[in-house]
């Protein structure tokens, strides 16, 4: 079924964005990164109480690729 769009302001997007309105067929990425964090690096909200005693984050990783963007074209 096709979409009927009205009208879209996009203000900014980053390098690997995707701006998507209506059908689709495929949406692949062309980029992929991986994030590591501490406990409580991403809690947001009001009034946010994080006690981390001992924490600390792995970063090893023994696999050299996770998900390759092989075929992304």
């Amino acid at each position: 079924m096709p979409a009927i769009v009205g009208v879209a302001q996009v203000i900014t997007l980053g390098n690997s964005s995707i701006f998507h309105i209506g059908d689709v067929y495929k949406i692949m990425p062309f980029s992929n990164a991986k994030t590591f964090s501490g406990a409580g690096s991403f809690n947001t909200g009001d009034q946010l109480v994080v006690n981390n005693q001992t924490s600390s984050t792995n970063t090893f990783d023994p696999d050299t690729v996770d998900q390759p963007n092989l075929l992304n074209m």
